[in-house]
This record gives C-alpha cells, sequence and structure tokens, in this order.
C-alpha cells in the first residue's frame, strides 16, 4: 500500500470562465512517432524514481526483453500501483488484467492470484510481449490492443478508435513522468515514488476533459505538477503531485494565481 505524505484532498471551485473554456478533446501529438522515438532512443534510460514492487518490474522486464520505464509507464497510468485495483470493467491489479478472459488466455484461473503483484505485472508484462509481436514491435497500436483488445485494432494499419488512440497518449504522458521528463523534471537523488503527495483537484466522466483541464492548467501555471489518472470509478481524476509541505504551499498560491479558490 502506497503511503503519501499531506494527503489531503484540495477541494477547488474553478473560474466559470475556465471551465466552460476547457474542450472535450485536444490535439493529439503524432504517437505512433513520439513511440518510435522512445523505442529507439530511450528504453535503456532508468526510471526518476524508485517505484513499488521494483524487483517485480525488473525481473518481469529481464524476462520479456522489455523497458523496465514502458512497463512502470502502465501500471501507473493502469493502478498508479495499487495492488488491490478493480474496474468497473473487471480488470484487477497492479496493470488491471481482464477477468476471466485475458487472465485465463495468460494462464491464471483463479481471481486471488492477481492480486498478488508480481504475478500481476509478469501477466501484463507477457501480455504487452505478445501484442508487441502480433503488431511487429509497434508500441502505439500495441497500446491500444492492450487497452481496446487485439480484435479491435487493425494489424495492417489504418484508423483505430479514439478511446484506443487517446489511451496511447494517456500512456505517454506517464512514461514522460516514469522517466523524469515531464513538467516535474528529473528528481534529486535516489527519491521514493511512494513518499510522494498527491492531491486531487477535480474530476471529470470524460477522459477528454481531463486532459483539456490539464493542457488548459499547465499553460497558466507551467510550473505546477500535474497528472490524471482512470480510476476503477470510471472518473478521471486531475492530480497535483509534490515532495513536501514547501512545495505544496507553493503549489497552491500558483494555484490562486491561475484563478482557482481554495476552500
Amino acid at each position: 500500500m502506497l503511503q503519501r505524505r499531506f494527503p489531503t484532498i484540495l477541494r477547488l471551485m474553478p473560474l466559470l470562465v475556465f471551465v466552460t473554456g476547457v474542450e472535450a478533446r485536444t490535439v493529439e501529438p503524432d504517437l505512433d512517432s513520439a513511440w518510435r522515438d522512445y523505442s529507439s532512443t530511450k528504453t535503456q534510460l532508468e526510471p526518476a524514481y524508485r517505484f513499488p514492487f521494483a524487483n517485480c518490474f525488473g525481473s518481469a522486464a529481464r524476462q520479456y526483453d522489455l523497458p523496465e520505464t514502458l512497463l512502470l509507464a502502465v501500471a501507473r497510468g493502469e493502478s498508479d500501483f495499487e495492488a488491490t485495483a478493480r474496474s468497473r470493467a473487471n480488470a484487477h491489479g497492479v496493470m488491471q488484467i481482464l477477468w476471466p478472459d485475458t487472465a485465463r488466455h495468460l494462464g491464471i484461473h483463479r481471481l486471488s492470484e492477481l492480486y498478488d503483484p508480481c504475478t500481476n505485472i509478469d501477466a501484463g508484462a507477457r501480455y504487452l510481449k505478445e501484442l508487441l509481436a502480433r503488431y511487429k514491435g509497434n508500441l502505439h497500436l500495441a497500446l491500444a490492443a492492450y487497452n481496446y483488445g487485439p480484435r479491435r485494432i487493425p494489424v495492417g494499419g489504418g484508423a483505430i478508435p479514439s478511446g484506443a488512440n487517446w489511451y496511447s497518449g494517456y500512456i505517454f504522458r506517464h512514461l514522460n513522468y516514469v522517466l523524469g521528463e515531464g513538467n516535474a523534471g528529473k528528481p534529486v537523488g535516489d527519491a521514493l515514488y511512494s513518499e510522494l503527495g498527491q492531491s486531487t483537484l477535480v474530476t471529470f466522466g470524460e477522459p477528454y476533459r481531463a486532459a483539456a483541464f490539464v493542457e488548459s492548467l499547465e499553460q497558466q501555471a507551467p510550473d505546477l505538477n500535474l497528472d490524471w489518472f482512470r480510476r476503477g470509478t470510471g472518473e478521471f481524476e486531475v492530480v497535483m503531485t509534490y515532495a513536501d509541505r514547501q512545495e505544496f504551499d507553493s503549489s497552491a498560491r500558483m494555484l490562486r494565481g491561475a484563478g482557482f479558490r481554495i476552500d
């Protein structure tokens, strides 16, 4: 179980003009090119933090010849490393393995096994390796299939569902965090991810609104450390992360400067 310092949830009342200015969709980057760049130049980079279940991730990465940072990005986006996470779609554990079909395909026949972190991480890595073989190393398509299922993602290219496309971009954002390439930058020293604080700013029912909200707020306050997560409830939480109380207070001032009242 992760321990967060200063876990108080912020209750924000955003200015009406700001909320109504958030569009349901944002401009998608060229995700296929972004993932190809990662595959060719960044797979050997070390994670920016010491993440939970590090031994499990390291073992799975070696076993299936996958970048550890890729597995960490999927885990952060799927569950934020919560071993007991369960979604409304009946996906379970750190890597959110779908029960029963995907789990049984991967040789897991008891639901309780999915709550063992190493078993779950191994299953997720094995499934990603299988999908990468199916899509000839194309990470963008493999991740789309991890979310939507391989039957819905064509092998020969072509259009993919918009939801599968946003999922690829969603995991890419978490990859940037794992690598220390986001707004927060690389931490100093051997930082434990479990010691970071998180405060929920706002919750949306649609992923596109969460992404657009983060993008807009980052433009107004670029030094804020923001991220967004898909939760098991089917909602999408925008969170602010911080290393200590001083950074929390500094971020709160930036939020006020961006037009938010903190209740």
